[in-house]
């Protein structure tokens, strides 16, 4: 992990951005041993307060690719010399490229997606500027932490990729009436 690790406390080298695996697999050192949090071997799978978080990268990502995997929010991993399939809480998307804004419509507008999927858009950052766009709404501890490093160990800043709308009518609690005091 190239020295980002050390010692009792942690402490953080600025350095270039690697390539997205490089930049994952730090992460989840990261993760495994400043956090403690179970990191999957063979997967880019992280275990974190009884919640699996999973961080997906890929060059180009197609709207249909991405709706077949959201829409399956199962996952199976090596365990040994078995195999285990778990219902992810959360997942990521780590991208070197823009995707396509039909991704990201999809994410912002459905919001059952957007409380579990997020994405990361890092074409800045390796275009040299120090800049990753996010769509994240999530509550995964996993994905605020992998901010977090983004930003300590690349000085990447996070910049949201739109406001997400605020919730359909249906989503939001309905609001105590307020009683008229002798009016």
């Amino acid at each position: 992990m190239s020295k980002i690790l050390s010692g009792e406390g942690i402490s953080i080298l600025k350095k270039q951005i690697l390539r997205v695996w490089s930049l994952i697999d730090d992460f989840k050192e990261y993760c495994s041993k400043s956090k403690g949090w179970n990191v999957c071997k063979d997967e880019d799978l992280i275990e974190a307060e009884n919640e699996y978080h999973q961080l997906i990268w890929i060059n180009h990502l197609h709207p249909s690719t991405f709706k077949s995997v959201v829409e399956n929010p199962l996952c199976s991993f090596r365990e040994g010399v078995s195999y285990r399939t778990i219902r992810l809480s959360y997942m990521a998307w780590v991208l070197p490229k823009t995707p396509p804004e039909s991704i990201t419509k999809i994410v912002a507008e459905e919001p059952r997606l957007s409380k579990r999927v997020a994405i990361y858009d890092l074409s800045e950052a390796y275009s040299g500027r120090p800049i990753c766009l996010r769509l994240n709404e999530t509550k995964s501890v996993v994905f605020h932490e992998f901010e977090k490093f983004l930003s300590m160990a690349y000085d990447v800043r996070l910049w949201p990729m739109y406001k997400l709308p605020p919730l359909p009518p249906e989503f939001v609690p309905p609001q105590p009436e307020k009683l008229g005091l002798g009016n």
